[in-house]
């Protein structure tokens, strides 16, 4: 079973320029690598304030980055870190939230989580009187969001993979984290752009990731598709909405001799990026985010809430979308290359 829809008519010179279009809005958003500090920021403190920061996990890049940065930014505007990584067991999440709350700390912050999980606790802790924001979390009970913008993302990366597969093939998707909102995100983009090209066919059933063992099992699930489809040309490229999983679709490919496809993720590790620019690997494009950018933000929101300041619903920090052509571009600029 495949996703089919009405036919939008371009073609493969149409698809290269709404993937060049695509890259150079991101590209163009920010100076990434660089840390502005703005005049309003250098007067931010938390001097005497305790702050939570609860971590779903910190074995990947993104969330190890973003967790970090947010201890140190604590640090550095002279409040006390409550830190807790709850190592991925959504039972430890919980309880360390109710921890959190029971300590009334002036705020919390909440880095990633499956919404349905942590949603009843950061209404607990809002109906405490705790101001809760997040990272990557879209949960109408945080004050604020610090995130990339991944409506963004989701539409420049599959753009970037229908024009490298010249608008037609069938392609492999991992979907196993719906319920995560940044991947929610993007997956929907992704399909909000297949639709229009009646030629691009998304696989059923489709793949569902998992945490942890993420390399080994996508390892294992792509190279069973392989030899299901066993004919180049069969499978034209794998997407995931985050980059281990990439990485392991990456490795079975190129044990199996099939670096015809093209794999396609999210985040900027930097052994994605390494993938990329190799001429001779898989990887066709990985979605570069900020993570201590966005970690070091969030806590800079968190001091200007408490002195007072009105915080948008979401705070945007740039991304780059990689691909063959510009990936030493981007991590020169990401300051990781």
């Amino acid at each position: 079973m495949s996703i089919e829809k009405s036919g939008s008519g371009l073609g493969r010179r149409d698809l290269l320029k709404l993937s060049a279009a695509a890259g150079a809005v991101v590209a163009g958003a920010s100076l990434i690598g660089q840390k502005p500090v703005f005049a309003a920021d250098e007067e931010l403190s938390l001097k005497g304030k305790r702050i939570a920061i609860s971590a779903t996990g910190t074995d990947h890049f993104f969330d190890l980055q973003a967790y970090n940065a947010q201890i140190e930014e604590v640090k550095r505007l002279g409040g006390e870190p409550i830190a807790v990584d709850a190592g991925r067991n959504d039972g430890k999440l919980v309880s360390q939230l109710q921890t959190l709350i029971a300590q009334k700390p002036d705020a919390i912050v909440q880095i990633l989580g499956t919404l349905s999980v942590i949603d009843p606790w950061l209404k607990k802790a809002r109906d405490a009187g705790i101001p809760v924001l997040t990272v990557d979390v879209g949960s109408t009970n945080s004050i604020n969001n610090t995130t990339s913008d991944n409506w963004g993302i989701g539409k420049d990366l599959a753009l970037q993979l229908v024009s490298d597969i010249g608008g037609e093939g069938n392609i492999v998707v991992f979907n196993g984290f719906y319920g995560v909102t940044p991947c929610a995100i993007r997956y929907d983009q992704l399909v909000n752009v297949v639709k229009y090209f009646p030629k691009v066919k998304i696989l059923q059933p489709e793949l569902r990731d998992v945490i942890p063992n993420t390399v080994q099992d996508a390892f294992t699930q792509i190279t069973a598709i392989l030899n299901k489809y066993p004919e180049k040309g069969s499978i034209k490229a794998i997407w995931s909405a985050w980059d281990i999983p990439q990485l392991g679709a990456t490795q079975a490919l190129a044990a199996a001799g099939r670096t015809e496809i093209r794999t396609y993720g999210v985040d900027g590790s930097p052994e994605v990026l390494q993938l990329i620019a190799d001429p001779n690997s898989p990887a066709g494009a990985d979605v570069a985010q900020q993570p201590a950018e966005i970690g070091r933000t969030a806590i800079r929101n968190v001091a200007k809430l408490l002195a007072g300041q009105t915080l948008p619903r979401e705070t945007y920090v740039p991304a780059l979308l990689a691909n063959k052509t510009n990936v030493g571009e981007v991590t020169k600029k990401l300051g990781i290359g």
